[in-house]
């Protein structure tokens, strides 16, 4: 994560875990440090579960903190439903026009719910000190606050990485035209 005091990149979340090596072209894979700046960066992931009618997809909102995606999602969804059921997801955020510009990063892993679901149904919950950092980050990224309002409807998802993979192909040298 990027220390907001310094603005220096700190991926200590890389060291110590038991990811799968990445078996894609390393002269175009991210650093740990790239991936936190990339993640920290970009609004909007595309979350994979695995339902008893096949895959599916959808986009969301999330945020990256301390080596994890943080999903924040409608518990009636069938995304939800999914992961709950079989926590195993794959999370892709990428961009880029050309080819040149294509970038991304795609975490494979399992989500877990965290806290009380949905968020905010009892004023009496306690304060669960893991989602503290990722709804500060969430509030900030997206409604521009340092306080996270919880609608009833949402709760927290955490995907643990088992591999992460990445791409960055402006690391390519082009071709002269």
């Amino acid at each position: 994560m990027t220390d907001v005091t310094t603005g220096e990149q700190d991926a200590s979340w890389a060291e110590g875990l038991a990811l799968r090596p990445q078996r894609r072209s390393r002269r175009v894979a991210m650093t740990p440090a790239e991936i936190d700046e990339y993640l920290a960066s970009q609004r909007t992931c595309r979350v994979a579960t695995a339902g008893p009618g096949g895959p599916h997809l959808t986009a969301l909102w999330y945020v990256w903190a301390n080596g994890r995606v943080w999903l924040y999602s409608i518990v009636g969804s069938q995304r939800w439903t999914d992961l709950t059921r079989d926590g195993r997801v794959a999370v892709l955020v990428d961009d880029g026009h050309d080819y040149f510009e294509l970038r991304g990063v795609e975490i494979r892993g399992r989500a877990v719910p965290v806290g009380e679901a949905p968020r905010g149904v009892d004023p009496d919950a306690p304060e669960v000190a893991e989602l503290v950092e990722p709804e500060r980050l969430f509030a900030a990224k997206y409604f521009g606050g340092d306080r996270m309002f919880h609608d009833k409807r949402h709760a927290w998802l955490r995907v643990d990485p088992e591999k992460i993979s990445s791409w960055d192909f402006r690391k390519m040298s082009q071709p002269s035209a």
